[in-house]
Formats: structure tokens, C-alpha cells, sequence
């Protein structure tokens, strides 16, 4: 367990390719929320979920975008807003496979860093990353500006562990804790199988 960290799972999103909300996606018999909760409540006992507006029937905590449109920006400031320990782990609610040996992996090197992102055929991966609760100041700051409110836009004002995917395979050697549900097409080729 990484016992100074919370875990959030983003849902609040508009799921427009999947054409369908994305948390409540049934894989394999659950929800792909439910797939990601298991997962990340391997490594933290702390585990809330960010939304747009609260979901009837979940057990988690729930917290809400104080911005509406705001994306996973304002999910993120929302979630380090509520958290009482200096550290949070984000992760999107359509990532099903994420590893807890892959969590661990990046838990490890957050020393000296504000954030400890992954790196997957050459992209950052800012909705599988931890964030040290002092990345608030940079998300309130990119908000007030006007600009671009985007996840990379944080992560170029941060101080960033990068962590590439040669030093990723070896938690995870064919990286399925990055594969995401996007589309109805992802979904099909997990239930068949083959990712």
C-alpha cells in the first residue's frame, strides 16, 4: 500500500466516441469503474471518484468540477482539493488493466518531484500519473489565464518525473495498464480477447 497518496478515478467525461458513459461500461460482467477500483484499491486504501455532478449509487467518495466544461483539468483540481495526503494518483475510468506493479513502479520515483508521469509510444500519460498535492497552484493559475486548459499545459509548468516505457514492461510487458476505452471498437476487441 502507498499510504501517503489518494487514488482518483476521473468520470466525469463526456465519453463522446463511446457514445455511452464510459464508467458504467459493463466488461466482462462490471462496470469498467468497478474494473478500476479493484485495481487501484490493491495500492490505496484512499480511493475517491471525480465527476461533473454526483453518480447515484456509488460507494466511493465522489467530487465534483467546481468548473463546468472544465475536462480532467478541473476534475484533477477538484480531486488535490479534497485529499488530506501530499500526493494523488490519477487514473481515467476507461483504463481497466491499470497494473499495481506499474503503480508502484512510478509510486517509487516521485521523490524530489511534483509529478511522476509515464511515457507510452512516445506520449505522455497525465491520466495514469501521480501528482503532488502542491500542483494545485499550477492548475489554478492555468485556469484563471484563459489559454490552453489542458493536462500538458500542467505538466509543462511542473517539475515532471518522465518514466519511459522500456523501465514500464518491466511491470507490465505488454503496457495493457495504457490501453484505454475509447470506443466501441476497444471495448469489442477486449471482450473478444485480444488486446
Amino acid at each position: 500500500m502507498i499510504a501517503d497518496c489518494t487514488a482518483v478515478i476521473l468520470a466525469g467525461g463526456d465519453s463522446r466516441r463511446m457514445g455511452q458513459d464510459k464508467a458504467m461500461l459493463s466488461l466482462h460482467g462490471r462496470t469498467l469503474l468497478q474494473h478500476v477500483t479493484d485495481s487501484v484499491g490493491q495500492v490505496f486504501s484512499q480511493v475517491i471518484v471525480s465527476v461533473r455532478e454526483p453518480r447515484a449509487g456509488l460507494a466511493l467518495p465522489q467530487v465534483c468540477d467546481a468548473l463546468p466544461d472544465g475536462g480532467p483539468l478541473a476534475g484533477l483540481a477538484a480531486a488535490l482539493e479534497s485529499i488530506e495526503t501530499p500526493w494523488l494518483f490519477a487514473v481515467g475510468c476507461d483504463m481497466p488493466f491499470m497494473s499495481s506493479g506499474v503503480i508502484e513502479a512510478l509510486g517509487s520515483r516521485r521523490a524530489g518531484h511534483q509529478a511522476v508521469v509515464p511515457v507510452v509510444q512516445g506520449h505522455p500519460q497525465p491520466l495514469a500519473a501521480f501528482y503532488a498535492r502542491d500542483c494545485l497552484d499550477a492548475i489554478r493559475d492555468i485556469q484563471a489565464g484563459g489559454g490552453k486548459r489542458s493536462l500538458r499545459a500542467l505538466l509543462e509548468r511542473l517539475d515532471v518525473c518522465y518514466v519511459d516505457e522500456a523501465q514500464l514492461r518491466e511491470f507490465d510487458p505488454q503496457l495493457r495498464s495504457f490501453f484505454d476505452l475509447d470506443t466501441p471498437a476497444d471495448v469489442a476487441v477486449v471482450s473478444n480477447g485480444v488486446s
